[in-house]
């Protein structure tokens, strides 16, 4: 439903002005959000299992793209997400009209005794058909990625890395470990399989004999399309150049505390489920996650392993640990351990600190004051848009963090108009999340909405 009003607002830190303006609402959990070339909005919707584009004067939408044939469920068990990422091939005008797109397609099973709920993902190639206002022609880049009912990831993003544009896509650790998935077994660690990792795949195929092996770079540093592992729920992925070197970063959830950025490396581990956020010794003897079915294995009923100490872990992994550049709301052990005595006996409705970071992007632009080179992170839990001020050498972080946007919404992604004037954020129509707290207790004030604040000076 086209909205279009107005409001002018104050807004955020440093006494800076932006105009609000709302372009849609009622959206089926909008999930993706690009700011096109072609000067309109492209956006997918979770649940809808569309693409479509928006018009930015009008805010009127037009499906280009409808996939709802293309799943093998309809009901419960829902996956987390759904069609999820999207990435619009930088000369999409230009000779390479190419739109990817990544979603979960089929329906396994569902696993007695808590052993989770599988689907399956793939990422497909389409073409932008520019006089039919369509996207056709469907190539699909893999079709073999785990999926599931929790920590899914999802998002896409092409970066010029090595040299050359790839496609990077972040893949959660399907919750195995926690909750209804806590019997599944976590693989994060294992360079083997997709799940818990960022992958990395071609934007055109190369000239391998096997079809899907096309899509894989042949420069990956596992030898299929890992690029790197040890990732919990990562939703995030942007990059830039920083100080003449390409850069790429990521989001990622943390259990109850830790929620990270990351500068994602070629080959790296990030520690997941041995290491959480920092190596500070946190979730010494604890573990990933708990869980309340005591029918579970393990200290903490779930098959994660026991944590003894991080900073062993660390050292076993070796030379490709990293730890984030930042992690949020990094909870003592003290507090941890309570919480995880609460969780495991299922007494009362826990509560902790955290943002669930659900997205981001670098804004590279000098239209907003000291804004230039800051990473802007979209939440769901705290239901902001944080700002944080790269340094010099882009790995790590100068000045305070700074809050916007804040009015009871859960933010799921993020666009940046190319005069960096135009900031476009969507909202979740749905609250409902995974583990002990189920919902989030603000809900929704702009319900799967499209949100457009324009900077009007300071």
């Amino acid at each position: 439903m086209a909205i279009n009003s107005f409001s002018q607002t104050n807004v955020g830190e440093g006494n800076i002005k932006f105009k609000k303006r709302v372009l849609l609402s009622n959206l089926q959990d909008p999930w993706d959000i690009v700011y096109g070339p072609d000067n309109n909005l492209w956006i997918t919707e979770a649940k809808g299992y569309t693409v479509s584009r928006i018009d930015i004067a009008s805010g009127k939408k037009k499906i280009v793209l409808d996939l709802n044939s293309e799943r093998s469920f309809s009901g419960k068990p829902w996956p987390q997400g759904g069609l999820m990422g999207m990435a619009l091939h930088p000369q999409i005008l230009t000779g390479k009209p190419f739109v990817y797109l990544a979603y979960v397609y089929r329906f396994v099973e569902a696993r007695p005794n808590f052993a989770g709920n599988y689907f399956q993902t793939k990422i497909v190639r389409y073409t932008w058909e520019k006089e039919k206002q369509s996207l056709s022609n469907p190539k699909v880049i893999c079709d073999t990625i785990p999926g599931s009912n929790d920590h899914n990831g999802g998002r896409l993003h092409i970066a010029n890395i090595e040299g050359k544009e790839y496609l990077f896509y972040a893949v959660g650790d399907m919750g195995a470990g926690q909750f209804d998935n806590g019997n599944r077994p976590n693989h994060s660690q294992d360079a083997n399989y997709y799940e818990g990792k960022v992958l990395r795949f071609n934007t055109e195929e190369d000239i391998d004999n096997v079809p899907l092996d096309k899509w894989v770079p042949n420069s990956n540093p596992f030898k299929n399309a890992v690029w790197s592992l040890g990732h919990r729920n990562p939703q995030g992925l942007a990059s830039a150049t920083i100080t003449g070197k390409k850069m790429l970063y990521s989001t990622e959830h943390g259990p109850y505390s830790d929620d990270e950025i990351n500068l994602v490396e070629k080959g790296a581990n990030y520690g997941h489920p041995l290491v959480i956020g920092y190596n500070d010794g946190n979730y010494d003897g604890l573990a990933a996650s708990v869980s309340d079915r005591d029918s579970l294995p393990g200290k903490w009923n779930t098959t994660y392993p026991l944590i003894v100490r991080e900073a062993d872990n660390a050292a076993r992994i070796g030379n490709s640990y990293r730890d984030p550049i930042k992690a949020f709301n990094p909870n003592d052990h003290g507090f941890l351990e309570g919480l995880f005595n609460a969780v495991a006996k299922n007494t009362g409705k826990p509560e902790w600190s955290s943002e669930a970071p659900s997205s981001l992007e670098v804004y590279t632009s000098d239209a907003i004051p000291g804004w230039k080179n800051s990473l802007l992170v979209p939440t769901l839990k705290s239901g902001r848009l944080i700002r944080l001020k790269l340094n010099n050498s882009g790995k790590g972080f100068g000045g305070a963090e700074e809050s916007y946007f804040q009015a009871g919404n859960r933010l799921r992604d993020v666009a940046i108009s190319p005069d960096g004037k135009k900031i476009y954020l969507i909202t979740d129509r749905s609250s409902v999340t995974s583990g002990p707290t189920k919902e989030d207790p603000q809900g929704s004030s702009e319900k799967g909405a499209v949100i457009e604040y324009t900077y009007i000076g300071q």
